[in-house]
């Protein structure tokens, strides 16, 4: 295993797609839950014990070797929101464009094969996790990352905010981060009917009038 592929994984720079989307930063921000580095504190925490939890977990398990279809279909389950499974399954396209091309294997082909119009997003990274030699809590430790980095660059751009402010943000959060991936990757190891569904309403209901929007700066 090499460990620098989880820094290759996860860095932003890596052409899966993520940079297009605030992870709904950008509705927040519009409507002012969102103003300084306070507010992108508060909406990154819950978005990661929400979100960011359920989606470390489907990526562990994915990257355990869990039946990917299953998990695509838990994926489902836990998305309420017709607009947010649609952005999953376009990032979970896009990435797996990018890690076909970097790290090709079969249990990718096959979930592309499965899946032509896109799977879930957290469960292709946990099934690109695998092919890079990562391991579950890795897979894990990218979701939950994901979870907030996203948004913590998209509200640097929305509002200007010092960038050093918000890297602060993300480096606080780093002890809930380690807690959120360990508890995801445990769940993950009881099988898919343990995995969590943290659910965020106010996410949900947020996508779908950003979706609306007619002019926006982020896909979602």
């Amino acid at each position: 295993m090499s460990r620098a592929a989880l820094l290759v994984l996860a860095d932003g720079r890596f052409p899966a797609g993520g940079h297009a989307h605030s992870g709904g930063a950008e509705p927040a921000v519009t409507a002012g839950r969102v103003r300084d580095a306070a507010g992108l504190a508060a909406f990154c925490r819950g978005r990661l014990h929400t979100t960011g939890l359920t989606a470390a977990a489907l990526a562990a398990a994915a990257a355990l070797g869990l039946d990917p279809l299953a998990l695509d279909e838990a994926a489902d389950a836990r998305t309420p929101s017709p607009a947010l499974r649609a952005t999953a399954r376009k990032l979970g396209r896009q990435l797996m464009r990018a890690a076909r091309s970097t790290w090709p294997g079969p249990a990718l082909d096959a979930l592309a094969a499965a899946r032509p119009r896109g799977a879930h997003q957290p469960v292709v990274l946990g099934l690109t996790a695998a092919s890079a030699g990562l391991t579950p809590e890795d897979a894990a430790y990218c979701a939950a990352y994901e979870a907030v980095g996203g948004p913590a660059t998209a509200v640097v751009r929305l509002l200007s905010l010092d960038p050093f402010q918000a890297t602060a943000v993300l480096a606080r959060l780093a002890p809930e981060l380690d807690r959120v991936a360990e508890q995801a990757t445990a769940a993950a190891r009881q099988g898919i009917d343990a995995l969590p569904a943290a659910s965020a309403p106010l996410l949900d209901i947020a996508a779908e009038t950003h979706a609306a929007w007619p002019v926006r700066l982020f896909a979602s």
